[in-house]
């Protein structure tokens, strides 16, 4: 009996995780997503650099956009400073060397020591670059 029910138990949670249904490339745009996370709300220039093209386009939900310099310069100076960064409902669809992922975005942020909250969707653009997934494009609209 206890044999069934941890095979029953198993089984739900091989098939209830998302994890296990994306392919290897959409595993790993999702490990770049959330490395990219983590480099911002840590303001780790090194992993901010190497996880973005040198090409970024980094856009805004209030229309300003950012190329990887200005972005990465941002992040660091604390003009755009992400203290915590929630993301769900997230998609990854990969077609050859371009991935697509959307999520919500829910943050708490501190830009230039005012405090504040942002609700964003979020449309990331990665392409495969020498080896590695880079963000190409970031476009945010606000959260109806």
């Amino acid at each position: 009996m206890k044999i069934k029910i941890l095979l029953s138990v198993i089984s739900i949670l091989f098939f209830a995780s998302p994890t296990f249904s994306q392919s290897k490339k959409e595993a790993a745009v999702a490990a770049r997503v959330e490395a990219l996370k983590k480099a911002m709300t840590e303001a780790d220039s090194v992993m901010l650099d190497k996880l973005t093209s040198s090409q970024l386009s980094y856009g805004h939900s209030n229309g300003a956009v950012e190329n990887k310099k200005v972005f990465i310069e941002k992040i660091l100076s604390g003009k755009s400073d992400f203290v915590s960064i929630n993301l769900s409902d997230q998609t990854v669809s990969v077609s050859g060397n371009t991935a697509l992922v959307r999520h919500k975005l829910d943050a708490v942020t501190n830009n230039d020591g005012k405090p504040g909250e942002v609700h964003l969707m979020i449309l990331l653009v990665w392409q495969k670059q020498g080896g590695d997934w880079k963000l190409l494009a970031r476009q945010a609209v606000k959260q109806p």
